[in-house]
């Protein structure tokens, strides 16, 4: 079965990738016009390209729109839960619909990989995503190889961001690692 996987970053591939392509024929996708500045999109997206390029996985890139993000999140920017899930499912629904028009049966992301997402909200996203273009959603929880893929990408010398990806996201990482280093 053919299979697109949607990657947020290099590191967050590395394992998710290994996982699935025992299973499946696997292409990746990266669609995130959530990233911000577009100096850290290309950068996400060059690790990414370089760590696929050396192991002879094809990635396709779709177009960095961040307007398309900041509808997707309208009027839920204050509230972190429905502003993830709002982009998790603008993410998943390019993803679907890429799968679909190029002939994927199935579709799966690297976002649960990482103990900071909400796999659930993934999940569901992912799945209504899939039936709307009639490919499958591949479910998977990929949250305890977590510990693996950051010895992996750091083994590689991967860059590793320190937020999500949206200005928003950024914004709260560093207000926590202010609070954290004022106590």
């Amino acid at each position: 079965m053919r299979m697109l996987l949607h990657a947020c970053c290099g590191p967050c591939l590395i394992e998710p990738f290994d996982a699935l392509s025992s299973e499946y024929e696997v292409d990746v996708v990266y669609a995130n016009p959530n990233i911000h500045p577009v100096a850290e999109y290309e950068l996400r997206r060059d690790t990414l390209l370089e760590y696929a390029n050396a192991r002879g996985v094809s990635v396709t890139e779709l177009a960095y729109d961040p307007a398309s993000w900041m509808r997707a999140v309208a009027g839920v920017e204050s509230d972190p839960v429905a502003r993830c899930r709002a982009c998790y499912r603008l993410r998943l629904d390019m993803t679907a619909r890429f799968a679909a028009g190029a002939g994927y049966e199935a579709i799966s992301t690297t976002l649960t990989v990482s103990p900071y997402q909400d796999a659930m909200a993934i999940a569901e996203e992912g799945r209504a995503a899939a039936e709307a273009v009639g490919v499958t959603f591949v479910e998977r929880d990929f949250r305890e190889k977590y510990s693996a893929a950051t010895r992996r990408s750091r083994e590689l010398g991967m860059y590793r961001q320190n937020y999500c990806g949206c200005l928003l996201s950024d914004v709260e990482a560093r207000r926590d690692r202010e609070e954290r280093r004022a106590q």
